[in-house]
């Protein structure tokens, strides 16, 4: 799709997160295993819940806007995904991991958090009242999901992987 306007480059932003909180679905379970902390597991699990909620809101904000909910492949998270593999395989030491694993999904966090933030901006731009309540919720639990790693990693997990 060619974008002219700011509502398609919003459509086309919205296609982009869809994709990346469906991928985040299957992807949370694994994350989950590979953790030692059982802190960290229950923080992923608890996240998992809201990932699939954040899926559903976005299907809520296709369908007031009279579009079909549609994902477009997200290079950007994929990438973020491919590379915390890769640093989990590396790490033998279970406490080395979990932070690892809390540095990747924060960085995933952010990605969404700059997602959220723009497309609630360009909603209220666009006088879509319904899509900023909507986009502003998930908006608000993705900065919850990022302290709530921040206090595991600090002081608990990286002391124990400092040690």
């Amino acid at each position: 799709m060619a974008v002219k306007t700011l509502e398609d480059l919003f459509h086309e932003t919205l296609k982009d997160i869809y994709y990346a909180e469906k991928k985040l679905v299957k992807t949370l379970p694994k994350m989950a295993t590979k953790a030692a902390s059982p802190e960290l597991k229950a923080a992923i699990k608890a996240h998992l819940g809201e990932t699939e909620a954040h899926v559903e809101r976005l299907e809520k904000v296709f369908s007031v806007m009279g579009w079909k909910p549609v994902a477009k492949k997200c290079e950007a998270l994929d990438g973020l995904l491919r590379e915390a593999d890769e640093v989990m395989a590396e790490i033998e030491d279970a406490n080395t991991r979990d932070a690892a694993i809390i540095a990747s999904a924060q960085t995933v966090e952010h990605y969404e958090i700059a997602r959220y933030g723009t497309l609630v901006c360009w909603a209220g731009e666009l006088d879509m009242s319904d899509a900023v309540s909507l986009l502003q919720m998930t908006l608000d639990e993705e900065h919850a999901a990022d302290k709530k790693l921040s206090q595991l990693a600090d002081p608990e997990v990286n002391q124990k992987a400092a040690a």
